[in-house]
């Protein structure tokens, strides 16, 4: 890209590293693809782990705005101190073209729509979800959603431009009477996992004493209630006491994190938060990558385990049927009722020749549509676009 067309851009993402979790990974990738491309980009966050207010991270400008820490950091919510105008006046200073709001529901998105309509800069917003956001409380669950369709509403008035980053997401936007402009797909960079595997040292199986015959199941994310880990805990067990070559790994923190380790044992194996190239590793080693949740836009974990080589199970929640489009790809079954999702286990695992054409297939519907320089491409030719 030459100088002329080099673009300023804002993203918005209420949480972002060291938070881990599929929104973040998404901005991060997004600003480093775009930076690679010649722009210049600015991530505007929450400051939920009362960190530096501005920091350049890995070449990346970061300013992050006060808050409160709501729902134990899951929604923060801004605090307009001083700070937070000190912060705002910077930032109205900096001319972008475009600003990217990542999901609706923050106030902080609300915050980077209103300031891309003062500054007079294009702005977007990417939608990740499919479902209202729960706290496994019928009367506060419905108390958010009324909350986040009122929010919505507001949005509406300052940002125009809607996109997903699955069709599933659009399908969601359209129950807010919101028509999506389009898709932009979550994605992976190939070639950095690729660089990790080349350098990786397996540690995993022969740490835990895992034969190589032996048939490795991995979940990675957030543990969360609603990422399907109750029915896939219970579904072990029960596989367990069938089959001794049958191995959980569980990677990621989050509200059940005491439940599972309490649950753990020689086949159930808890490993905690793990940076991203331990990620690849432990995927690397893995055969099967389940994913059993009943909320989700567009799971980067099924990316970077597909990109790993693992055989994708999975349930028919955001994008998953946009990446796994019949039943050679992968597994995705209708819910995660434990009965289905055993079945569904034990199928693929007594089928490793459906596993290898799976995992072939997958990879390379990965490398044709779900590569960051797809997107940064398609954002850019947004933001010229009048």
């Amino acid at each position: 890209m030459n100088s002329k067309t080099k673009k300023r851009y804002c993203i918005f993402a209420a949480q972002y590293f060291p938070h881990l979790g599929g929104v973040e990974r998404y901005t991060y990738n997004l600003a480093r693809k775009l930076i690679e491309d010649g722009n210049e980009v600015v991530v505007v966050t929450s400051n939920v782990y009362k960190l530096s207010e501005y920091e350049q991270v890995d070449e990346i400008p970061v300013y992050r705005v006060p808050c409160w820490n709501l729902l134990a950091g899951r929604y923060p919510v801004l605090k307009m101190n001083t700070r937070f105008w000190k912060i705002n006046r910077t930032l109205k200073k900096q001319e972008f073209d475009m600003v990217i709001v990542n999901t609706r529901f923050y106030p902080h998105s609300l915050y980077g729509m209103i300031l891309a309509k003062k500054i007079k800069a294009k702005c977007i917003t990417l939608d990740h979800g499919t479902s209202h956001l729960s706290v496994h409380n019928k009367f506060w669950d419905c108390i958010g959603a009324v909350f986040e369709h009122f929010l919505t509403k507001v949005d509406q008035i300052f940002c125009e431009n809607y996109y997903g980053v699955s069709g599933a997401c659009n399908e969601w936007l359209s129950h807010f009477h919101i028509k999506a402009k389009g898709v932009l797909y979550n994605s992976i960079d190939l070639e950095e996992v690729k660089n990790i595997q080349a350098n990786m040292k397996k540690m995993y199986r022969e740490k835990y004493n895992i034969l190589e015959n032996a048939t490795v199941i991995t979940f990675t994310g957030r543990l969360l209630k609603e990422k399907g880990l109750p029915s896939l805990l219970n579904v072990m067990d029960k596989i367990n006491k069938e089959r001794e070559d049958i191995y959980l790994f569980i990677a990621g923190d989050g509200d059940m994190q005491d439940e599972i380790d309490l649950r753990k044992n020689s086949h159930i194996i808890p490993v905690g938060r793990i940076d991203f190239e331990q990620i690849v590793t432990l995927l690397s080693e893995s055969d099967i990558f389940c994913l059993p949740s009943f909320s989700e836009g567009f799971s980067t974990s099924i990316l970077e385990a597909a990109a790993c080589g693992c055989y994708i199970l999975t349930t028919a929640r955001g994008g998953a049927k946009e990446l796994l489009i019949n039943d050679e790809y992968g597994c995705v079954i209708l819910n995660n009722q434990e009965e289905l999702l055993y079945d569904s286990l034990m199928d693929i695992i007594n089928n490793p020749d459906k596993r290898k054409r799976g995992i072939e297939l997958t990879y390379q519907r990965i490398r044709d549509n779900f590569t960051w320089d797809i997107v940064a491409h398609n954002v850019e030719k947004i933001c010229e676009e009048k």
